[in-house]
């Protein structure tokens, strides 16, 4: 059947995602139309049922951002950063033990002193209500579907998608045809492997002088800690165990506002064992005498999990194309070493929005907003990812013990020549190339959780308060069915069903079936952590929006 013509409403500028870049961006438009006495009208989407609903970091904040968009948020009583951090260790795990590096060792840049522990999700919900006190309109709950093009090919705008559509593709006697937004100019800030931005790269070859980018996967939980295991403001890191050294990761447990602590494991994406479960390595992590004893007398209230970006400098793309421009997690300004993004995040949003503000100004709209991607690089934002460069492809190459001190190495004579000995390194093959075939690895037996401590997936995900609407056209895209079972299951063992975190992909004995095996989805239980999308190793799965606000409900992650 024919569907409706989409209603349509006009602004100056359309914000996809409310997380810390769009909604900054957000923000600095008001703050610039004031300034300039006109008015700039801006509309953000999100796909979270709420603003924040879809937020999940660590997280240990640089300031940096937040003081330069709003310079009095540290004084406001609403302000969602309390906890400053107090004391910052960094430990290096054995099997049975570890060690404690002194602070001496590592570069100033990787200090945490100044910095503040807190939820990211309350930091967007901050940010979210500064925005509309200033005249933003804010559409939670309306995932942007669809980018919508001008017959000169620029971007004019978004389309929300359609709710009330049936797994069959038919429209259910619910259908309400989504809405476009259009604006002069269209901003992206979808996070880590957004599908509209994947596309947008795909389209104008943004990546075409880059590196290609490079991912992690973070799993994180929340705990209410018992008081005396309790310390604010501890920052604590750790490498090494339970990774093997080839495959590159770490922890975090941060301690921060009433007895709650943020602890976390990231996996790097390019791990070559398809029997590896970044999951359940985390689980392995709290088991760790060193760590376990941090959680006697506490309670777990919160999980859930996301990909992060983590090619750095290198493998930041062309930000702009004729009508919008990439901010945040959608360009890749995530510091690895630091653990750190939501920064660079608010400070990509404020340039984006003032490269803006000036376009508007001058009667522009639709073209390419050049002074924004020229100017990155020697901003607070490249002077903060340049450094640290080549610590990620060190890692990869080398593993752990001799990538981690060779990085070190590199940010010492940085930090103190201005230059590195190793210029500026590749980081190798994307994280999908990088899987072995099952016959070539010695698979990994985990232990069966206890349900005290470690947990499994289903537990899991009920603490995520993920849901979707069953009856609708599937957001989990397989293109190639015969490829799924006869490359992901026949020769790299089904690994899908351990990078998962969220028991999304089994493979189900069927007698039925034709090879005695089927692909079930539970898309019910997916986080959008889009790991599928990123380390399928055929590139044969699509994460695309699923309908209206469904996903998680992330609260104080």
């Amino acid at each position: 059947m024919a569907l409706p013509e989409r209603e349509s409403m006009d602004f100056d500028v359309v914000v996809v995602g409310a997380g810390p870049a769009g909604l900054s961006a957000a923000i600095r438009l008001k703050q610039r139309a004031a300034e300039i006495g006109e008015e700039i009208s801006v509309v953000v989407v999100e796909k979270g049922s709420e603003v924040g609903a879809h937020i999940l970091s660590g997280a240990v904040i640089d300031p940096i951002g937040l003081d330069a968009l709003l310079p009095e948020w540290r004084t406001d009583p609403e302000r969602p950063l309390k906890t400053a951090v107090e004391r910052d260790e960094f430990m290096m795990l054995t099997k049975n033990s570890g060690i404690t590096l002194p602070n001496l060792f590592f570069p100033k840049l990787m200090s945490n002193h100044g910095n503040f522990v807190g939820s990211l999700s309350n930091v967007c919900k901050y940010l979210g209500a500064q925005a509309e006190a200033l005249g933003v309109e804010i559409y939670p709950g309306f995932p942007a579907s669809e980018v919508l093009f001008d017959e000169a090919g620029a971007v004019v705008g978004i389309a929300t998608g359609d709710l009330g559509i049936g797994k069959s593709g038919e429209p259910r006697d619910d259908y309400t045809r989504g809405m476009e937004l259009r604006g002069k100019y269209t901003v992206f800030g979808e996070g880590a492997r957004g599908n509209l931005t994947k596309g947008l790269i795909a389209r104008y070859k943004l990546n075409a002088e880059s590196d290609h980018f490079k991912y992690g996967l973070g799993v994180k939980e929340l705990w209410q800690l018992a008081p005396n295991r309790f310390e604010p403001g501890l920052v604590r890191h750790t490498m090494g165990w339970p990774l093997p050294n080839k495959a590159g990761g770490g922890s975090w447990l941060y301690h921060f506002d009433d007895h709650l602590l943020s602890v976390g494991f990231v996996t790097h994406l390019n791990y070559e064992n398809p029997t590896l479960s970044p999951f359940e390595e985390f689980q392995r992590f709290k088991t760790h005498p060193m760590i376990a004893e941090t959680f006697e007398g506490a309670k777990r209230i919160g999980y859930g999990a996301r990909a992060i970006m983590e090619g750095g400098w290198q493998s930041v793309p062309k930000l702009v194309f004729p009508g919008g421009c990439l901010v945040g997690c959608s360009a890749g300004f995530v510091n690895v070493p630091r653990i750190k993004g939501s920064h660079n995040a608010v400070l990509s949003g404020m340039q984006a929005a003032d490269a803006i503000a000036d376009a508007l100004k001058a009667g522009r709209q639709g073209d390419e907003l050049t002074a924004y991607d020229a100017g990155w690089r020697d901003s607070p934002i490249g002077q903060d990812l340049k450094p640290v460069r080549n610590v990620k492809p060190l890692w990869s190459k080398y593993g752990t013990l001799v990538g981690i001190g060779l990085g070190g190495i590199d940010m010492w004579a940085t930090s103190i020549l201005g230059t590195s000995p190793f210029g500026t390194l590749s980081h190798g093959k994307p994280d999908h190339a990088c899987l072995k075939p099952l016959s070539e690895v010695t698979p990994i037996t985990y232990p069966k959780p206890d349900g005290k401590l470690t947990f499994d997936r289903l537990s899991s995900v009920y603490l995520s308060n993920t849901n979707h609407e069953e009856d609708q056209p599937p957001h989990l895209q397989v293109r190639d069915m015969e490829l799924q079972k006869h490359s992901e299951h026949d020769v790299f063992g089904g690994p899908s069903g351990r990078y998962c975190p969220a028991g999304v992909y089994e493979w189900v004995e069927d007698a039925a079936a034709s090879d005695g095996v089927r692909y079930q989805i539970n898309a019910q239980n997916c986080v959008h952590c889009k790991t599928c999308d990123i380390k399928d190793p055929n590139q044969n799965i699509d994460w695309v929006t699923p309908e209206g606000p469904g996903g998680p409900n992330y609260p104080n992650m």
